[in-house]
């Protein structure tokens, strides 16, 4: 079917409901960012193969509201779908709970409001709630439309899950749990509702296959002060992990069990749930008379600041990247013009390179090669519709990441292929400048990504520029690559109350980028971790330590335009990086390596 035909048959459901307005957001039941192919209804629907963004439905129309990450992705793949793409954020643009109020008074009737409950957060489902209650409509939370139309939609995944051993996790089950409880105490509550899917894999130290780029499990889990429920599909453990269960007092029950689960807590039992990844089916199932903590689940925090044992890992894992990436970078540019090489080809050459080395697991996320004008797409994916050619000419985005056991990797180097202009150098300079400004900054302890967000910016800033993305977001071990609380932006983010200030262990990307549309696109991005610097009568200083050592394109620098203290940065770090990465390499590499990362 095509995407119209979706939609009438979308319709046709609606109006058997009695549903007016439809909603289908870009979620599993965990609220993952990344889902797999069981989940992807939202685009099914549209068309739209975004990571983010929200489809809504009504009798006539159809909007697909996405973030600055996707504009131009968006727009070209709407594309005589009839959907009106809705730039989220944008002056002029209501969001989707501003809209849904107006779109309703239009009506002559008690307006219903339908989504699939499973998918909508509690935040969102008490919104979309209230809206409707306001001209005495309702909401259907029950009915899942897409999955009625969707004929050969893919199964839920069954592949087995596996065992992150301490000499990686460095900290048991059972210690974790504890300090969970600890959390859980100083609340008031009896129980911890956890629906997170990197949170729950963290907790037991296990990982699996279930989400697409995220080493995870379909799971929910509810702990208690004595003991664990974890619901998934027992078939994904072995005999020697259900032991360890038993061992640690973690029950084991089906996928499926959770929403019964909810209905059996008892009046006057305390639960403690994060109404950002509860989904608003299990919420409402909850008995009304039971005492909900709506509240950030501890683990973010938690499992957010890394021990020492992780951190240890995570350096391994980025040795290994930096070899893997910078052979690449030889590869593309010494075979560039002596063979036939594509987007797509670039990118598996690159996975092939990380599946050299020990331990790898996969990418971290759907990897972007984006040549010319395509990098000016900041989340381009290509495909067999869009995949070109690369040429000696012009530069390629490449950003892409890794799973080890030892972490996961998120790098973007822009490399230069032939001749750039003028403009070209000058923007790469920019980003370049505003990565090395970042990663050198020193601050206080209680300071946030917003506080040093303008590190990053002011290179753009003062040439009246800007890149319509945060600057960096924190790095799960082996989950999801984008891990809360930690990043860096410019602006409070709407709905947000409080920022949580930088924590030593937590690891957090630096990638500012800027993008020319049908011209070309430029990010530079590496990992930062947070760690302490002097301590004094002001206070606990902190600084990064840089995590990512590839080499910066030097064909594309143009240092007339750097200060001397970021022309020293620069040559600091490629300094760095020939110690670190050129005895795994062979000769000719090395010598390439020498000349990319010569001082300046």
């Amino acid at each position: 079917m095509t995407v119209q035909e979706r939609i009438a048959k979308l319709r046709e459901r609606m109006d058997a409901y009695g549903i007016d307005i439809y909603i289908v957001p870009t979620a599993d039941y965990h609220q993952s960012e990344y889902v797999g192919d069981f989940f992807k209804c939202r685009e099914y629907m549209t068309g739209f193969t975004g990571s983010a963004g929200t489809a809504v439905f009504t009798k006539k129309a159809a909007y697909l509201w996405t973030d600055g990450r996707y504009f131009i992705q968006a727009a070209k793949e709407l594309e005589e779908s009839g959907i009106m793409l809705q730039k989220s954020g944008e002056p002029g643009v209501p969001g989707i709970g501003e809209w849904l109020e107006a779109e309703i008074q239009k009506m002559e009737h008690a307006p219903r409001i339908g989504f699939d409950g499973r998918t909508v957060s509690i935040a969102a489902g008490k919104r979309y709630e209230e809206i409707a209650g306001r001209m005495s409509g309702h909401i259907c939370l029950e009915k899942d439309l897409v999955g009625e139309i969707w004929d050969d939609r893919p199964d839920l995944p069954s592949e087995p899950a596996f065992s992150l051993a301490l000499c990686y996790a460095g900290e048991s089950t059972a210690s974790k749990l504890e300090s969970l409880r600890t959390e859980m105490q100083k609340s008031g509550a009896a129980y911890c509702v956890i629906t997170g899917l990197d949170d729950i894999g963290w907790l037991l130290n296990m990982r699996g296959r279930d989400v697409a780029y995220c080493p995870l499990i379909l799971s929910y889990a509810v702990i208690g002060m004595d003991n664990m429920e974890l619901y998934a599909d027992a078939d994904k453990f072995d005999d020697t992990v259900k032991e360890k269960f038993a061992k640690d007092h973690i029950e084991l029950h089906s996928y499926a069990a959770i929403q019964e689960r909810m209905r059996k807590f008892q009046p006057g039992e305390t639960i403690l749930l994060d109404p950002e990844q509860m989904n608003y089916a299990l919420y409402r199932s909850i008995p009304e008379d039971v005492k909900k903590l709506e509240a950030e689940n501890p683990v973010i925090r938690m499992k957010a600041v890394k021990n020492e044992t992780e951190i240890a890992n995570i350096r391994k894992a980025h040795l290994k990247d930096g070899i893997a990436c910078t052979k690449f970078m030889y590869w593309l540019k010494t075979k560039i013009g002596t063979e036939t090489i594509t987007e797509i080809q670039a990118s598996e050459k690159l996975e092939e390179f990380r599946a050299e080395q020990e331990h790898f697991i996969g990418p971290s996320f759907a990897p972007i090669c984006a040549y010319k004008e395509h990098a000016a797409i900041v989340h381009y994916s290509a495909s067999s519709k869009t995949d070109v050619e690369l040429k000696k000419e012009g530069m390629i985005l490449c950003d892409t990441g890794g799973h080890y056991m030892e972490g996961s990797t998120d790098i973007t180097r822009t490399i230069v292929l032939g001749n750039v202009t003028e403009e070209e150098k000058k923007h790469f300079t920019t980003v370049l400048c505003s990565m090395l400004n970042l990663a050198d900054a020193r601050f206080l302890y209680g300071c946030t990504g917003m506080s040093l967000d303008y590190a990053a910016r002011e290179p753009f800033w003062r040439q009246h520029l800007n890149f319509n993305h945060g600057t960096g977001h924190g790095v799960g071990y082996l989950g999801n690559i984008h891990e809360p609380p930690a990043r860096f932006f410019w602006k409070m983010p709407m709905g947000t109350c409080t920022i949580p200030a930088l924590e030593p262990g937590m690891v957090i990307t630096d990638e500012p980028g800027i993008y020319i549309e049908n011209s070309h696109g430029i990010r530079t991005e590496n990992e930062l971790l947070v760690v302490k610097d002097t301590e004094n009568e002001y206070g606990q200083f902190l600084r990064f330590e840089t995590l990512t050592f590839v080499p910066i394109d030097l064909d594309a620098v143009d240092p007339e335009q750097m200060t001397d203290r970021e022309r020293r940065l620069l040559n600091a770090y490629h300094t760095q990086v020939w110690e670190k990465i050129s005895s795994y390499l062979g000769e000719e590499e090395r010598e390439w390596l020498k000349r990319y990362t010569r001082e300046i």
